[in-house]
């Protein structure tokens, strides 16, 4: 995520792959694509340290058994998640013959995730001091999109328009 110019030079970086200056957003999410942990860094982290974290911290909070990840996570986080936290870590990874946008399985549950939470005005772009009131601001956005889910309760209709011309 960029950050803006009030982001402390402390706790931002660069990340060399996205030519990004600012933070990274580590989040795990469930199935369903609520949020489970989430741990802002400093972009210059590598994803699989970054990770790491977050991992351990979804675990703490509820053991997670299973867990699928994209390719920038491959490598020796496998094998730490299985001997650390006896969990199975799954990299989704991109087929050899694709061409264009392809939804990966399981992948686009964390980037609808991702999507849902930039839609926050706040959040689409990182203007916080301190981390920790970024990660805040990512946990409400996510509460209000699960009260949005409770309160609605059935189907999303649309209300339909009225006409001045249509008699009542």
């Amino acid at each position: 995520m960029k950050g803006a110019d009030t982001v402390g030079w402390d706790t931002r970086g660069y990340d060399e792959g996205k030519k990004i200056n600012g933070r990274k957003r580590f989040v795990v999410t469930d199935t369903l694509g609520l949020l489970v942990c989430v741990w802002v860094l400093a972009a210059s982290w590598q994803d699989r340290d970054g990770a790491k974290g977050a991992l351990l911290a979804a675990y703490a909070g509820t053991p997670i058994r299973f867990v699928f990840a994209d390719q920038g996570f491959a490598g020796r986080l496998v094998g730490w998640c299985r001997d650390v936290l006896r969990t199975h870590l799954e990299i989704v990874r991109k087929p050899v013959d694709q061409e264009g946008f392809v939804v990966h399985p399981r992948r686009w549950v964390v980037e609808r995730t991702l999507a849902w939470l930039t839609s926050y005005r706040r959040l689409a772009r990182d203007y916080e001091r301190d981390p920790a009131v970024s990660e805040a601001l990512i946990w409400w956005a996510a509460i209000n999109q699960m009260i949005r889910r409770l309160t609605r309760g059935g189907p999303a209709r649309r209300q339909q328009r009225r006409t001045f011309n249509q008699p009542d």
